[in-house]
């Protein structure tokens, strides 16, 4: 059985250079070669201890490809490497961001009493998805400058990354629950 290091880095797992900016191809194509290989069905017949140790491997294999194919997991997986603590609890944002934030989900709640629900939600889901577009560029460029005062800043512009995207799921959950009627 090939062996998978359960300890190295997905990036060390995935062969891939130690970046933001991931070819998602190229992690696909490995992602797929890696479980082919240690695909427990595979295993069927062996012995316990490899059909666990296959088990382990595949589900470090989906865990490394959830985690750099998605550029928040991507981020934050970064900082983590790099030593930058990444505190949730953490909701100090500049007043520029607060306001946007304040405004995307004023219009949120305002979709319903819209004469057409659905192109209001689509308008609001284009325009969070311009500004995660935005964050993760200058994410990816914080990532390569790799100085002290980048990855602050790096830190900074994953925390909103994250708000995008949980905003992001709440308009999905709000163009579902808008089919429903």
């Amino acid at each position: 059985m090939q062996s998978v290091d359960l300890s190295s880095s997905f990036f060390t797992l995935f062969d891939l250079p130690v970046s933001f900016d991931v070819d998602r191809k190229i992690l696909t194509e490995r992602y797929r070669t890696l479980q082919r290989t240690v695909h427990p069905d595979r295993f069927a017949n062996a012995a316990e201890s490899e059909r666990r140790l296959s088990v382990q491997m595949a589900t470090r294999i989906n865990e490394g490809y959830q985690t750099l194919k998605d550029p928040l997991a991507r981020g934050r997986y970064l900082l983590e490497l790099r030593g930058v603590v990444l505190d949730d609890m953490d909701t100090a944002f500049d007043g520029e961001f607060l306001m946007e934030q304040m405004e995307l989900r004023e219009r949120l709640g305002a979709v319903k009493d819209c004469a057409d629900p659905h192109q209001q939600v689509q308008k609001i889901a284009d325009d969070i998805s311009t500004r995660k577009n935005e964050i993760t560029e200058a994410l990816a460029v914080s990532f390569i400058e790799n100085t002290s005062e980048s990855l602050k800043k790096a830190r900074d512009l994953t925390r909103k990354l994250q708000f995008f995207s949980r905003l992001e799921e709440e308009t999905e959950a709000l163009d579902g629950d808008l089919s429903d009627y």
